[in-house]
C-alpha cells in the first residue's frame, strides 16, 4: 500500500475517478504534452549523469542486452497467444503495444525506487529507448505476412497499407520526438559534469515530482476515457491485459536472475516488460496497420494494463524481485 500514498500515485487516483464520474476536469492538450516531454529531458539527464559515473559495465551491456531480446521476444508469443482471440491485425496491433513500452510507467518506476532507496542505473533510460522501435517492426513484418495470406489472413483482402511503404514506418518509429529527446538528453547529461548537473537541477530535479503528479493527473483522466472502448470485448483479450504484464515480468526477472543484474535494475527491467505503449506505437500503428482497431488496443494498453501497473504493479515487480534476487 506504499506505493498508493505517493502523491503522483494519488494524482493519478483522483484523475482516475474524475474521469469516470464525467466531471470536466480536463488538461489542455499542449501542457500534457510539454509534461511528458519535460519529464523525458529531466530523465534522460539524470541517466546520462549516471551513466558517466559508472561508466560502461557488465551489469549497463547486459541491461542493454535483455533489453532487445524482451522487446524481439514479448511482441512474437503475444501474437500467436492473441491469435485465436482476435482478428490477425488486432492480434498484431495488440501484441506490437505490450512489446513496446509505457515512458510514464518508467519514470514511476524511478520514483519509486528513489523514495524506497533502491539503487538503479541511469542507463536504464537507454534500455527503455532501444525497447520501443523493435515491436513497431515486427509489426509492419507480420502485417505485411498477414496480408499476402501467410499467417491466416486472406489472400487478397482490400488492405490499406501505409502511403510512404515500411520505410516510412520504420522511419517514424526511429525518429520519434519524444525518443530522440530522451537520448539527446541522455548524451547531454552525459558530458555536462557536476557543474551542469547542479545548473540543472532545479529545473531538472526539484520540479520533477510535481510535473509527474500533474502528468499522472492527466493519466488518470485518460485511462478512464478508454474503458468505454473496452465493452464488448472478449473476457480472454481482457484477461489478456491483465495476465501479459505478469507473464512478462516473471520473464524479465528470471532473465535478470540468470545474467545477476541488481535489483534496481531488474525491477526496472520488469516494468519495461509488464508495460505497454499507448502513445508512440499507437500513433504508427494507426498509419501502418489501418485494419486494426484502435479502440482494442489502445483501450487495453491504457484503460487496463496502465492503471494495474501504476497502482499496484510497479511494487509487486519490486517485492517479486528482491524475492527472486535475494
Amino acid at each position: 500500500m506504499t506505493a498508493l500514498l505517493d502523491p503522483a500515485v494519488l494524482f493519478f487516483i483522483v484523475g482516475l475517478f474524475a474521469g469516470l464520474v464525467r466531471s470536466n476536469l480536463e488538461i489542455p492538450p499542449a501542457i500534457s504534452r510539454f509534461l511528458a516531454l519535460y519529464l523525458l529531458m529531466a530523465l534522460g539527464l539524470k541517466g546520462g549523469l549516471s551513466l558517466a559515473e559508472t561508466g560502461l559495465t557488465y551489469e549497463v551491456g547486459m541491461s542493454l542486452l535483455l533489453a532487445i531480446v524482451l522487446a524481439s521476444v514479448v511482441p512474437i508469443i503475444g501474437f500467436f497467444v492473441l491469435r485465436p482471440l482476435t482478428t490477425p491485425f488486432n492480434a498484431i496491433a495488440v501484441a506490437a503495444t505490450y512489446g513496446s513500452v509505457s515512458a510514464v510507467t518508467f519514470i514511476t518506476a524511478n520514483q519509486f525506487l528513489d523514495l524506497n532507496g533502491v539503487a538503479h542505473g541511469g542507463h536504464m533510460a537507454a534500455a527503455m529507448a532501444l525497447m520501443e522501435s523493435p515491436a513497431i517492426i515486427l509489426a509492419v513484418v507480420l502485417a505485411n505476412l498477414v496480408r499476402k495470406g501467410q499467417l491466416g489472413g486472406p489472400k487478397g483482402q482490400a488492405t490499406t497499407p501505409h502511403p510512404g511503404g515500411v520505410m516510412s514506418v520504420l522511419h517514424e518509429s526511429f525518429t520519434d520526438g519524444a525518443q530522440l529527446l530522451l537520448l539527446a538528453s541522455m548524451v547531454i547529461g552525459f558530458y555536462m559534469g557536476p557543474e551542469g548537473a547542479a545548473a540543472m537541477k532545479p529545473f531538472s530535479a526539484d520540479l520533477f515530482k510535481g510535473m509527474l503528479a500533474f502528468f499522472l493527473l492527466d493519466m488518470g483522466l485518460m485511462a478512464a476515457r478508454n474503458l468505454g472502448a473496452l465493452r464488448g470485448q472478449s473476457v480472454l483479450l481482457l484477461g489478456y491485459a491483465v495476465a501479459a504484464p505478469l507473464v512478462h515480468a516473471a520473464l524479465a526477472l528470471l532473465l535478470c536472475k540468470a545474467v545477476g543484474l541488481g535489483l534496481g535494475d531488474a525491477t526496472l527491467l520488469a516494468v519495461l516488460a509488464a508495460s505497454a505503449s499507448y502513445i508512440a506505437v499507437p500513433a504508427v500503428l494507426r498509419e501502418a496497420i489501418p485494419e486494426a482497431q484502435a479502440s482494442v488496443y489502445v483501450g487495453l494498453s491504457l484503460g487496463i494494463t496502465f492503471p494495474l501497473n501504476i497502482l499496484f504493479g510497479i511494487p509487486l515487480y519490486h517485492a517479486a524481485a528482491r524475492w527472486l534476487l535475494g
